[in-house]
């Protein structure tokens, strides 16, 4: 099929790979403009552009997929389908109407569960059991299409933000080459979505990793992983800010932000219901370590309290 493939993140990758190595013509590749990154503001391409130049690919990157000329332009590739991972723009309806075979979404949760912007996260975030990946059709609402097909997996409780991303991504490219079958062949079955079972993940933020210690440890816990490696859990401690990565749950009790016990390989915080044991974390301006590094050069006292 003559394809068309929109997607910017790590998570896209995978997806674009597939398509490409299953002998798809994919005429054009859209992604996000590239972005300023570190201290020096160098602009870096997203994943998803290094890896269409790496297949020769060529690529567009328009700041606004609505503005003119863009439908025009896509129009003239003629596509057969656009394949659309985490774009991170909403394609218009203009756009939408183009590919004879659709605009097909690969959506990272077990939809209509999770729609939005950090579907991965949350799930981890919330506790669920499972999770998986969505194709569907887009239509004008956010991830609201009728679905095609779903892949299914078991959130591991070791799964982080990362880990699960690079799962659901083999995931994600196994089954858009499936879905993409069934729509060549005319035998892919539209499954409207339930609204009234819909949930909405927003977009992460910053402000989400600030640890709240009246939370449950479970519930921390969860958000180490969940928002591994952006934005990070974090924390003040001894004046300084950390970021909490990797920590386990006790049940250990006490004044919730206080710390319980200190020892060569971790210290403990008290927490709403337990305590977390932290077990490795990243001090500001210094590089990721194990607790018993950061305690060699620092000596948290217990009963102090941390956060802000």
């Amino acid at each position: 099929m003559r394809v068309i493939f929109m997607g910017t993140p790590e998570f896209a990758v995978e997806a674009l790979g597939r398509i490409a190595k299953a002998g798809h013509e994919i005429v054009a590749v859209y992604t996000q403009p590239d972005k300023p990154k570190g201290r020096s503001g160098k602009l870096q391409p997203s994943p998803v552009k290094e890896k269409a130049l790496e297949l020769g690919i060529p690529v567009e990157q328009p700041e606004r997929l609505r503005a003119e000329g863009n439908a025009e332009h896509i129009q003239s590739l003629q596509p057969e389908i656009i394949v659309v991972a985490a774009y991170g723009q909403i394609l218009p309806e203009s756009i939408l109407q183009i590919p004879p075979l659709g605009c097909i979404n690969i959506h990272a949760s077990l939809l209509p569960k999770y729609r939005g912007a950090a579907p991965i996260e949350r799930s981890i975030l919330d506790g669920e059991e499972t999770t998986g990946v969505t194709t569907m059709y887009m239509a004008k609402g956010l991830d609201t299409g009728d679905m095609i097909e779903q892949a299914v997996t078991e959130i591991l409780p070791t799964d982080t933000g990362e880990s699960l991303t690079a799962r659901l991504a083999e995931m994600g490219g196994e089954l858009i080459l499936s879905t993409m079958e069934k729509l060549q062949a005319g035998t892919a079955v539209r499954t409207p979505q339930k609204e009234e079972e819909s949930t909405y993940a927003k977009m992460l933020d910053k402000a989400m990793g600030r640890m709240d210690f009246t939370k449950s440890a479970a519930e921390l816990e969860r958000a180490v992983r969940a928002l591994y490696p952006w934005p990070c859990a974090y924390t003040v401690i001894d004046g300084h800010s950390a970021k909490i990565l990797g920590a386990e749950v006790t049940e250990e009790t006490g004044e919730p932000g206080t710390i319980l016990e200190v020892t060569k390989k971790y210290f403990t915080i008290a927490c709403g219901t337990g305590a977390l044991r932290i077990r490795k974390l990243q001090p500001e301006g210094k590089k990721p370590m194990d607790t018993p590094a950061y305690l060699n050069g620092n000596k948290p006292e217990v009963g102090s309290r941390v956060g802000e």
